[in-house]
């Protein structure tokens, strides 16, 4: 989800749902250390709680120390991704390749747990290349429990670190729901939650049956909307969802804030693109905002807009 999931994505999705934890896209430990300007990859509206930053490295040390940034930032929880399998993180030794190194991991999440006092979580797969028997993901989940983190974000699916793309490692290897669920009966202490090819609600309560929690990506991006049933159908919520144009509605204050302090408007309705995803004006919505957000001096009457082309009164 990186460059995807940023602050203006996170705000417009915490309108969607009240309760459902939202996570950062995942940010390098160099990235927050050494680059020039940390704090736009921390910076966070306080309406998005509960909100968890996302650390990708593999220096404990250096852990630590962003983790530490997280909590004095006000993050509700660090998690540390073991599950991206792109070129560009494996060359900076992070991400799933790190696999291969529980004993490196269960290090990591032990230095970043002794810095801060908010919970420190592991993203994963269930295997990488030839290093995906059961044996194997059961060893790596114990050793990094050992290290003190109590909650795994399981991606069901293994990786392959070289003859895939990113996309290829998110649609080739099998889904294999199975192996989170055993995971879940033989450490019945942690909280597994499972990731991967969730697409609707209904399928995530069947899920919920069996595991701890689940995490929705790339649809609750695609299909926005997904998220305004969460609360009430799946979390005990009692207030009813907004509707897509109550969304909107709601959204034009923080989009007059940031066009204030020189965001482009772009920056913030490149995330509203499937808001209509299946309904009526769905592509002309799309469409607009595609075009005219993007212009110089664009403002909120280009959203506006586009919401007309969603009303069966517009001929």
């Amino acid at each position: 989800m990186m460059e995807w999931t940023d602050r203006h994505c996170r705000y417009f999705h915490r309108l969607l749902s009240k309760q459902a934890l939202l996570y950062t896209e995942m940010v390098t430990t160099g990235a927050l250390i050494h680059g020039d300007n940390p704090q736009r990859f921390l910076r966070f509206n306080p309406e998005e709680h509960p909100v968890a930053l996302q650390l990708g490295g593999s220096n404990p040390r250096d852990l630590a120390v962003c983790a530490k940034m997280a909590e004095d930032c006000g993050y509700d929880e660090v998690n540390l991704n073991v599950g991206c399998p792109s070129d560009r993180v494996q060359n900076g030794r992070f991400g799933a390749c790190l696999m291969a190194e529980p004993e490196l991991v269960a290090e990591c999440v032990a230095a970043m747990a002794q810095a801060v006092s908010i919970p420190v979580t592991v993203k994963n797969r269930i295997g990488i290349d030839d290093r995906d028997s059961y044996e194997q993901l059961t060893h790596f989940i114990g050793t990094v429990a050992g290290g003190g983190c109590r909650r795994f974000i399981v991606h069901a699916r293994k990786a392959w670190l070289s003859g895939l793309s990113p996309k290829q490692n998110r649609e080739v290897p099998p889904l294999r729901y199975d192996v989170v669920y055993q995971l879940k009966i033989d450490f019945p202490e942690l909280e597994i939650i499972l990731n991967g090819g969730v697409t609707s609600l209904e399928q995530t309560a069947d899920i919920l049956t069996h595991v701890d929690g689940v995490m929705i990506g790339r649809e609750a991006y695609h299909n926005p909307y997904l998220l305004a049933g969460v609360d009430s159908r799946l979390l005990g919520g009692t207030d009813a969802p907004l509707t897509r144009e109550e969304t909107i509605q709601r959204l034009l204050p923080y989009i007059r804030e940031q066009l204030a302090a020189g965001i482009r408007l772009n920056s913030v309705t490149r995330h509203l693109l499937g808001l209509f995803h299946g309904q009526y004006g769905g592509r002309a919505f799309r469409r607009h905002l595609s075009e005219h957000a993007t212009k110089p001096g664009a403002d909120e009457s280009v959203l506006l807009q586009a919401l007309t082309f969603t009303s069966h009164d517009v001929y």
